[in-house]
C-alpha cells in the first residue's frame, strides 16, 4: 500500500508537469487516452495522471527514448543511481516540501548527477544538484579552499528549490522551470520570444534551445516513471542505501577529520562521507563556528571528548621557518597552498613583508591533496597561461616581421 500510494504520488507531479497549468478539469478529462510503454515485454499500466501528454507525439517519443535510455542501454548505471537514491531521497524530498516546491522534483537530482556529492562535470558543475559556482553563490552555497557547499546534500537542496522556486515564479511552468535549471532562464526567454512558445513541448521543435535541453524534461519523467515502479521497467533488485542519518556537533574552532573519527569511533572516510562539503583533512578554520556531522547517537561523546582536548590536539598545522628571499607568492608556489590561504592560516588581512627566520603556518603535507577542484583550477590556469603565451609569441613574431621588413626596404632604398 505504502509503495502504491508513492507511486500514485509520483504520477501526480508528472500531471503537474505535463498540463499547462490553465487547463480545465474538462479538458484533461477528454485528453484521457490509454498509453502503452512496452520495454522488454513489459507493459507500464498507465494512470490517467501521465495520459495527457499521450497526444503528444513529440513529448511521447521522448519521454519513450530516454526510458529506453534508462532501461536499456545504461540500466548497470541507471541501477546504481537508483540504490544511491535510497540515502539521499527523505531528507531532499522534506526539504523541498518546506519550500513549497513538489517534493518529486528531487528526481532531477537522479538525472543531474545520480544523487552522488562527488559528481563534477566538465563544465565545472559539482555536487548532487550540479550547481556552477555563479549559481550557487548566488543562492547562498559557500565555495572556497576549505569547502565546498555544492556537495552538501543539504544546503545544496535548499539551494536548488529556492532557485527552481525562482524560475516557476518566472516562468509559471514546472516545465520550464526545469528546462531554464538545465540550460539557463536567459536561454529559455529567449527560446520561447524567438519561437513563440508558451509551453515546454512546443520548443522541442525549434532550434532556439539544445539537443540536452530538449531531453531534459523527457528524461525527468522518465526517471520519476521508473524509480516509482521499477520492477515495471525490469529493475527487480534494487538494493537501497541507508537512509542518511547523523548527529550534528557546532564547533568554536576547528578540528581535523581525523580527531572527529577518533571522538566517534568511526573512521575518516566515514566523516568524510557525512561532510562531503569539506576539501581538506579539517573543518575550515577560518569560521567561527562551523558544524559538523557526525554517526548518529555518536554527537553528545563528540562534543564531550573534542572538549577536553587541547588545542594542539585537536588541530593538525605546519610550521615553516620563512628564508632570506621569500615571499607569500614564492612560497605559494612551492607548496601549492593559494596565497589567501596562507593568509587565511596565519591570521593576515593582506600581504605583509616576510621576515627571514620568522614562522608561519602551512597546511600539513601529509594530510593535504588536491581534489577535483583544485585540478580544474590548475588546468584552467595552465590553459590561460598557454594561451597568453601564445598570443605573445605571435605579437612578439608579428613585430620582428615587421622589423625585417623596414630593414629589407631601407636596404633597397
Amino acid at each position: 500500500m505504502k509503495r502504491l500510494s508513492h507511486f500514485l504520488s509520483i504520477l501526480s507531479f508528472i500531471l503537474l508537469v505535463s498540463i499547462p497549468a490553465i487547463a480545465s478539469e474538462e479538458k484533461i478529462s477528454q485528453d484521457i487516452q490509454p498509453i502503452e510503454q512496452t520495454q522488454k515485454g513489459a507493459v507500464l499500466q498507465m494512470s490517467p495522471f501521465i495520459a495527457p501528454y499521450a497526444d503528444n507525439q513529440t513529448a511521447s517519443r521522448a519521454v519513450d527514448r530516454s526510458i529506453s535510455l534508462f532501461a536499456n542501454r545504461i540500466k548497470d548505471r541507471f541501477a546504481l543511481y537508483l540504490s544511491r537514491s535510497g540515502k539521499y531521497i527523505d531528507i531532499m524530498q522534506n526539504i523541498l516540501r518546506k519550500k513549497d516546491v513538489p517534493e518529486d522534483i528531487v528526481f532531477l537530482s537522479l538525472i543531474e548527477s545520480g544523487f552522488s556529492t562527488n559528481a563534477y562535470s566538465i563544465a565545472h558543475a559539482a555536487g548532487p544538484w550540479q550547481f556552477i559556482a555563479s549559481t550557487a553563490k548566488r543562492y547562498g552555497l559557500e565555495i572556497n579552499w576549505w569547502k565546498d557547499e555544492r556537495r552538501d546534500p543539504v544546503k545544496s537542496t535548499e539551494a536548488a528549490a529556492d532557485y527552481l522556486k525562482d524560475l516557476h515564479g518566472m516562468f509559471g511552468s514546472w516545465k520550464l522551470a526545469m528546462a531554464a535549471y538545465n540550460a539557463g532562464e536567459g536561454k529559455i526567454m529567449r527560446a520561447m520570444k524567438k519561437s513563440n512558445a508558451d509551453d515546454y513541448w512546443d520548443l522541442l521543435g525549434t532550434t532556439h534551445i539544445r539537443p540536452e535541453t530538449k531531453e531534459y524534461v523527457p528524461r525527468f519523467i522518465a526517471a520519476s516513471m521508473i524509480a516509482a515502479s521499477p520492477g515495471e521497467f525490469g529493475f527487480d533488485s534494487i538494493e537501497y542505501q541507508t537512509p542518511l542519518r547523523y548527529d550534528e556537533v557546532e564547533l568554536a574552532y576547528p578540528i581535523d577529520l581525523a580527531v572527529a573519527a577518533e571522538c566517534a569511533g568511526t573512521t575518516v572516510d566515514e566523516i568524510k562521507k557525512l561532510n562531503p562539503e569539506l576539501r581538506r583533512w579539517c573543518t575550515p578554520p577560518d569560521a567561527q563556528k562551523y558544524v559538523i556531522k557526525v554517526p548518529e547517537g555518536t554527537g553528545d561523546i563528540v562534543a564531550e571528548r573534542l572538549s577536553a582536548m587541547t588545542e594542539e590536539e585537536r588541530f593538525t598545522i605546519d610550521r615553516y621557518t620563512v628564508k632570506k628571499g621569500d615571499t607569500f607568492k614564492s612560497i605559494s608556489e612551492k607548496t601549492g597552498v593559494p596565497v589567501p590561504v596562507i593568509l587565511s592560516l596565519n591570521s593576515m588581512e593582506k600581504i605583509m613583508p616576510l621576515k627571514s627566520g620568522s614562522t608561519i603556518y602551512l597546511p600539513p603535507k601529509n594530510h593535504f591533496s588536491l581534489d577535483n577542484l583544485d585540478r580544474a583550477l590548475m588546468k584552467k590556469a595552465s590553459h590561460k597561461k598557454l594561451k597568453t603565451s601564445t598570443v605573445s609569441g605571435k605579437k612578439k613574431g608579428a613585430a620582428t616581421a615587421r622589423k625585417s621588413a623596414k630593414a629589407r626596404k631601407t636596404q633597397k632604398a
